[in-house]
């Protein structure tokens, strides 16, 4: 049998389309507000986008689909499971095909997942993010900790894989009420957890409010803390840190689709502003596309196809794939980093890992766990 010589890829659909906007939210995102029509028409762009991608791509082993935005709970099942098959019939899908989906436990929500299971998903994200209402309704959230707990509950049963989303370093916050917020979340069984700290991001409500003295975020102290007790309590719950904010029950239940990203693999990226990165003849190729949803239909309807690519130089490939690969535990190859003239025996990187930052390992660039608390100092180090 002739083996595919093309390296295999996932695939990214961004449904931009939500309930809420949260306060911390810097994701291109729009008010859903009943866009019933637009959203038809997105859809079928997204489909003509993925057809137009695999005319560059060629055919190549599908390793995982998946849903972000946005919500994309809020997406049509049926579209959902067009877009599955679509991406089935283009490319090749692996025995283990992968397909995620990200949702928020609203009730309402809550009520599709039995379609959406229908339509494909195996895995689902909830955006569960807090189990207590303060928090929730600090955070901007349009559930409470009732229909959380409903809607962990209900993903449990229908879907055979489970990820729970948290946000720690809450303004108000304390160790404690964090420990107690993990065990109870624990409780349900899901297989992936991904905490996640608060941060401010520059242009958010939440950006605003912090300049107004409305919210005080935990001082650094603090968020170290709490990051040190998610880990503490995640590992003895038996769940590996394999990413800096995720964490699995044993390497089956790692996302497949996230070690794409982290691991350098090529992914295909659909819907507005979405992002691929592709290797093709002359090298690694960024695809972008278009930020706003009507620009996005009107370029797929009058091109084929919804976005702009443009070619990454040796240099900046690298620097993505030390910035990526950093987040995980078996982190870089030093063969990758050829670009940057990266070596176990570069002087920048001895001082890292006598700082303790990096690990002391001949072949691979990884980091520790108090390098993964400062990735941005530590790849800021490494890509100068």
């Amino acid at each position: 049998m002739v083996q595919n010589p093309l390296p295999p890829l996932g695939l990214y659909v961004h449904w931009p389309y939500c309930a809420r906007i949260c306060p911390y939210c810097d994701f291109n995102v729009v008010r859903d507000r009943g866009r019933t029509d637009e959203q038809a028409a997105l859809a079928d762009a997204i489909i003509a986008d993925m057809t137009a991608h695999r005319t560059l791509t060629g055919p190549r082993r599908l390793l995982s689909i998946f849903f972000g935005g946005g919500t994309p709970s809020l997406m049509d099942p049926a579209a959902v499971a067009r877009v599955i098959e679509t991406a089935k019939a283009l490319w090749t899908p692996e025995g283990d095909l992968e397909i995620s989906l990200e949702a928020n436990p609203t009730d309402a929500e809550a009520g599709r997942f039995e379609a959406l299971a229908d339509a494909g998903v195996a895995r689902l994200s909830l955006g569960v993010q807090a189990l207590d209402d303060a928090s929730l309704k600090l955070l901007g959230r349009n559930h409470d900790a009732g229909s959380a707990r409903r809607a962990i509950a209900t993903a449990a049963r229908l879907f055979p894989r489970l990820s729970v989303d948290l946000i720690y370093a809450r303004p108000g916050q304390t160790d404690a009420a964090w420990r107690e917020e993990l065990a109870e979340m624990l409780a349900y069984g899901p297989e992936h957890v991904s905490p996640y700290q608060l941060t401010i991001e520059a242009g958010t409500a939440f950006d605003r409010a912090v300049g107004r003295g409305k919210i005080v975020p935990p001082d650094e102290d603090l968020a170290a803390q709490l990051f040190e007790t998610t880990q503490e309590v995640l590992e003895a719950a038996g769940f590996d840190a394999y990413e800096v904010s995720n964490h699995a029950r044993g390497p089956a239940a790692r996302s497949r689709h996230n070690l794409v990203y982290w691991r350098g693999v090529d992914y295909v990226g659909v819907g507005p502003g979405a992002h691929g990165r592709l290797t093709l003849a002359g090298g690694k190729v960024a695809t972008t596309a278009r930020l706003k949803i009507a620009d996005y239909i009107a370029a797929v309807a009058r091109d084929g196809t919804g976005f702009d690519r443009e070619d990454l130089t040796p240099v900046e490939a690298a620097e993505e794939r030390l910035l990526l690969g950093l987040r995980i535990d078996d982190g870089v190859a030093f063969t990758e980093m050829a670009a940057l003239e990266l070596s176990p025996d570069t002087p920048k990187v001895k001082s890292l890992v006598e700082a303790g930052l990096l690990a002391d390992d001949p072949v691979r660039l990884r980091a520790t766990r108090q390098g993964r608390l400062l990735l941005d100092r530590l790849t800021g180090v490494l890509a100068t």
